[in-house]
């Protein structure tokens, strides 16, 4: 082989190396590109919809506000422990729909009857729970208790759609699947809202959020939060309590 045929070899290699690189380059930053775009476009869409929910409906939020008042003494919110994306801990906002002492009164009535401490295990929820006040039944079977948790999105906590929020105390419910889950934010909505909510058994809730984790997209979302429109229009029978 000549001097000349092996510079042109070794200029030739050279040049497919970096061809290649180039290449495998393009196609990373390419993929980062889609999820920051996916990423950044849901956030923008957070924070336009929560803040327009916010002004438009905010009539809405001062009739609930002085309803919740007259109903029973205490707070018009209630603030909630709840772990977002990433296991960071956040403040979830509802409007207040029990009484002042609810916890009080919810370790005594979980002593004194098994099959109530039954039922709050396995769901974390009571069905017929007496701590409610007549407006706080109005606003779960309406959905409209969570409407502050729009606040929660506009400040970054939660997103519009999303996985449940769950309180500390479910983490372990959800054993090595909950790493998936708490990827992205938790949201207003989701397909477990849309589904029957607590009508779902446990287990079923685990596999709905971890498919909505892996399958999210801007026209699930769009279908999901229609739904979810026609649920609080027309509450019937949606599995809140």
């Amino acid at each position: 082989m000549t001097a000349n045929s092996q510079v042109i070899s070794v200029k030739l290699l050279q040049a497919l190396v970096k061809r290649g690189f180039s290449a495998l380059v393009l196609q990373y930053k390419g993929s980062i590109s889609a999820a920051l775009d996916g990423n950044l476009s849901k956030r923008l869409f957070d924070i336009v919809f929560s803040l327009t929910v916010l002004i438009v409906f905010s009539p809405v939020y001062l009739v609930l506000s002085v309803l919740i008042a007259l109903s029973s003494s205490g707070p018009i919110f209630y603030y909630q422990k709840r772990v977002g994306k990433d296991f960071k801990t956040f403040n979830c906002i509802k409007f207040r729909t029990m009484v002042v002492n609810a916890d009080e009164l919810l370790s005594e009535m979980i002593s004194s009857c098994p099959i109530m401490r039954q039922e709050f295990e396995d769901n974390f929820k009571l069905k017929h729970d007496p701590r409610i006040t007549w407006i706080g039944k109005f606003l779960r079977f309406t959905s409209l208790d969570e409407f502050p948790q729009f606040w929660n999105v506009l400040i970054g906590d939660m997103s519009v759609v999303g996985p449940r929020p769950l309180v500390p105390d479910e983490l372990s419910r959800y054993g090595d699947r909950i790493s998936t889950v708490l990827t992205i934010r938790p949201g207003i909505t989701g397909l477990w809202q849309v589904s029957g909510r607590n009508d779902i058994p446990y287990p079923k809730r685990v596999k709905i959020d971890v498919y909505y984790v892996n399958r999210h997209n801007g026209l699930l979302d769009l279908w999901i939060i229609l739904k979810t429109i026609g649920v609080v229009v027309f509450p019937r029978n949606n599995g809140a309590y």
